[in-house]
């Protein structure tokens, strides 16, 4: 899905126009960029939390010379789905399984 089938699904799932649900959904992801440039979290009860995990550093190879590089640490930013979501996969998850 593209961000904007994202705005279309929106739209019409909350019986909106498209300019409003594509100005709140950039509203959102401004909103969610910054948190996480403050290192904040942004916890959003049973859907999930998006937080910057440290990554430790690390050896690398150079794929053309194979040389080895050293990637120091960094923050990355993540998602960590909450329960609601889980559950809600699981069950796609499952049929898919099923239907094999």
């Amino acid at each position: 899905m593209t961000k904007s089938d994202l705005v279309t699904a929106i739209a019409e799932k909350a019986g909106i126009r498209k300019k409003d649900a594509e100005a709140a959904l950039n509203a959102f992801i401004d909103v969610v960029t910054e948190a996480l440039a403050k290192e904040e979290k942004v916890e959003i009860r049973g859907f999930g939390t998006f937080l910057m995990k440290e990554r430790a550093p690390r050896v690398a190879r150079n794929p053309r010379t194979g040389e080895k590089v050293e990637v120091p640490a960094k923050l990355s930013p993540a998602f960590k789905p909450g329960k609601d979501l889980k559950d809600a996969t699981e069950k796609v998850i499952k049929g898919k399984k099923k239907r094999k």
